[in-house]
């Protein structure tokens, strides 16, 4: 019987998916679920077949620095991948795959439970509530946002930002608008009406609400910053459920306490876990634990489109989500 090949899955994944991998390969799990080392991600280059990353997983240069490394694939489990420095992969030999297409729904969902969390106030109001501080309704309390037929701008006209754009359209009424770097297919943009604008400003000026879907990485660091908020209208929204180096967390901090804009929702941090002491301390934050594509259903697919890449690989095939 031919050797199984070897295969580091970095991060417990679900338990359907685990399970597989162990009938299909020669597979390690990091049993503690904590991010490895870059020293650990190393010694797994020379040390298996395969290595299986999430974003959680700092695949830099340093990494990366294996001569010829026994892996020649880095999986990730994920659709972003700034966290692999994709150059220093190709110079180690290594092919790099990620998972698109089967967490755009769940995101775009939380997408916009962001934006009706940050325009209604509702982690503002339980927490109200759990501390046993509501005094009971009355006409001025805790006044939100309305968003139903409003703007809804998206940045990044991407599989993710697309379904938010229809989430935002059909269920409330939005107008979409849109800047994407790279040119949309006309249907696309039909689906929900969406307008094309030509930069970043001009839909930071329109928007009741922002939704960003772009990559994270040097090219979007910071994109969003003190001088693109002062943009936006004082009564607007910010979603972010795409990277969290894409804004700068101090600035939109001072931004909301300013009165600047009215509120921001937040999955995503630059730094994470660890998050800017500004924005944890200002209410007109929403802040989630990145759950952009957490439901078992999306989590096991993300598992079995890195099967699915891992099978073409090994089959000497080019694997279908090859980013590099």
């Amino acid at each position: 019987m031919a050797t199984k090949p070897k295969v580091l899955i970095t991060r417990r994944w679900p338990e359907a998916v685990e399970a597989k991998l162990k009938e299909t390969y020669d597979v390690t799990l990091n049993e503690s679920d904590v991010p490895m080392t870059v020293d650990e991600i190393r010694q797994a280059l020379n040390d298996y077949d395969a290595v299986c990353p999430t974003v959680s997983d700092k695949v830099d240069a340093a990494a990366l620095a294996v001569e010829a490394p026994r892996a020649k694939i880095l999986a990730s489990y994920g659709v972003g991948y700034s966290h692999i420095d994709t150059e220093a992969a190709k110079k180690a030999g290594l092919v790099v795959t990620n998972t698109p297409e089967v967490l755009s729904g769940c995101t775009a969902d939380l997408a916009i439970t962001l934006m009706l969390m940050a325009a209604r106030r509702a982690g503002e109001g339980e927490r109200e509530v759990r501390a046993g501080k509501w005094t009971g309704w009355r006409p001025t309390h805790m006044i939100g946002t309305k968003v139903s037929g409003g703007v809804f701008g998206v940045l990044g006209f991407g599989r993710i930002g697309r379904e938010a754009a229809k989430r935002a359209h059909f269920g409330f009424g939005m107008k979409v608008i849109y800047f994407d770097a790279y040119p949309v297919k006309p249907e696309l943009a039909a689906e929900t009406g969406a307008e094309a604008r030509d930069s970043i400003e001009a839909v930071l000026a329109e928007a009741d609400v922002v939704s960003l879907h772009m990559p994270g990485g040097k090219e979007n660091y910071h994109l969003i910053s003190t001088e693109r908020l002062k943009l936006m209208k004082p009564t607007a929204i910010l979603v972010n459920t795409a990277r969290g180096e894409v804004v700068d967390g101090v600035a939109l901090a001072a931004a909301l306490e300013a009165g600047t804009i009215a509120g921001a929702g937040l999955d995503v941090f630059e730094g994470e876990p660890k998050i800017v002491p500004e924005l944890l301390a200002t209410e007109k934050a929403v802040l989630l634990p990145h759950l952009g594509s957490a439901t078992l259903a999306t989590r096991e697919a993300m598992g079995w489109r890195v099967m699915d890449n891992l099978e073409a690989f090994f089959k000497g095939e080019t694997p279908k989500d090859r980013v590099a």
